[in-house]
């Protein structure tokens, strides 16, 4: 757990940005091999710059309408100001999804397609991701009440809120989620499945697991139900995931008998 590996002269080389740049090429390097025979792979490398940009972009409207609202709406300059922290994942895939949806439709091809085939290696960046999480001290849990969990070194998020009481690792936890979910794509992806069904299952499988581990957060605020932003979101994603998922089956299979007729 460190926030700053090193220094280079007099500038910080945070953990942060070094795993987030590791989760990006190795994210990128799954998708190139799964795109491996497809017109998709060729559009890989310009694809990226969509999906960063509308990630960003999401990840901080996410953060700021929706986690800390009640800060932001007082504080509007530091709204530009993402170095200082604050970034929803959910957002920055919303954010993303968007952005591969504007290529797509730039470009002519299927977002569904492409979607299928950018579920794994954006669930395994995910993982990664939430290393970087670990490492800075955020996305961080609420106490255990007991000798069990992480103690978080002074000088982080977590140490500022709970100081040294051990706290459920959420973000490992969530990491690990991420893992199970990359091998439960990739071993789908071994049948053949109607368009979308990859992503839309990538979606329920990480919402569903999102969902629950946010019963052990320790870093957001919570509203209806007792429930976080981040429960909604995830709860929303499901519902529309399954009927969407639900229509596809249906369509997918009319079409394979008529095809058969």
């Amino acid at each position: 757990m460190r926030v700053i590996l090193f220094h280079i002269g007099d500038f910080p080389i945070r953990s942060y940005g070094v795993m987030i740049a590791v989760a990006i090429l190795l994210a990128m390097g799954v998708a190139y091999y799964l795109a491996k025979g497809t017109i998709y792979q060729k559009h890989l490398t310009d694809i990226i710059f969509y999906m960063i940009i509308g990630g960003i972009i999401g990840a901080r409207f996410w953060e700021v309408f929706f986690f800390e609202f009640g800060y932001y709406s007082k504080h509007l300059t530091d709204i530009f100001m993402i170095w200082n922290g604050g970034l929803s994942i959910q957002g920055s895939i919303v954010g993303g999804i968007l952005g591969v949806i504007l290529y797509t439709k730039r470009k002519r091809i299927s977002f569904w397609e492409f979607a299928d085939i950018l579920a794994p290696a954006l669930v395994l960046g995910q993982a990664i991701g939430r290393i970087a999480c670990f490492l800075n001290g955020d996305a961080f849990g609420s106490p255990t009440g007991s000798n069990f969990g992480l103690v978080y070194p002074k000088g982080t998020m977590a140490y500022e809120t709970y100081g040294s009481q051990p706290l459920w690792p959420a973000e490992v936890m969530e990491g690990q989620w991420d893992i199970i979910v990359f091998a439960l794509l990739i071993i789908l992806k071994n049948k053949k499945w109607p368009k979308g069904i990859i992503f839309l299952a990538y979606n329920i499988f990480y919402a569903v697991g999102r969902f629950a581990l946010e019963f052990l957060r320790g870093d957001t605020p919570r509203y209806a139900f007792g429930w976080t932003t981040a429960q909604w979101t995830s709860f929303s994603v499901i519902l529309i995931s399954i009927a969407l998922a639900t229509f596809f089956s249906i369509k997918w299979r009319k079409n394979e008998t008529e095809t058969l007729v």
